[in-house]
């Protein structure tokens, strides 16, 4: 069986994001992306188009001193739709993430046009982040 095509491209994705690969995301994610980042913490909320969601990544590494790493679990794909499970851990303030994330993207031509992320335990990650 065949995989998803956009499965491999959310593979790559996540791969850029684990080596800080700019380009390789720029390739990835639409100019006009719209990112949305569930939640009630300071992180939350949607980032509309590419820049506003590099500046999100900018400040996820900030606010863990560059701890933040991302372990793939999961991934499925069904037409413009693609699935990922994994892992987020990090560091802040002395306190401890270790968060397991469901990540929901809408592809076009290639490139993220839309994404949706959520943690399983919504409570505790806005807790990490607050």
């Amino acid at each position: 069986m065949n995989e998803n095509p956009n499965v491999a491209l959310h593979r790559r994705g996540h791969e850029a994001f684990a080596r800080g690969d700019m380009d390789t995301l720029a390739e990835l994610i639409a100019e006009n992306t719209v990112w949305h980042h569930a939640g009630r913490s300071p992180i939350s909320g949607d980032y509309e188009g590419r820049d506003a969601v590099f500046a999100f990544f900018g400040r996820l590494s900030e606010l863990t001193e560059g701890t933040l790493e991302l372990e793939d679990q999961f991934f499925m794909g069904d037409g413009d739709r693609t699935v990922a499970l994994f892992r987020l851990e990090g560091s802040r303030g002395g306190e401890q993430l270790a968060a397991d994330f469901c990540e929901v993207v809408r592809w076009e031509n290639g490139q993220v046009a839309e994404n949706w992320g959520f943690a399983f335990d919504q409570h505790a990650y806005d807790e990490f982040w607050s």
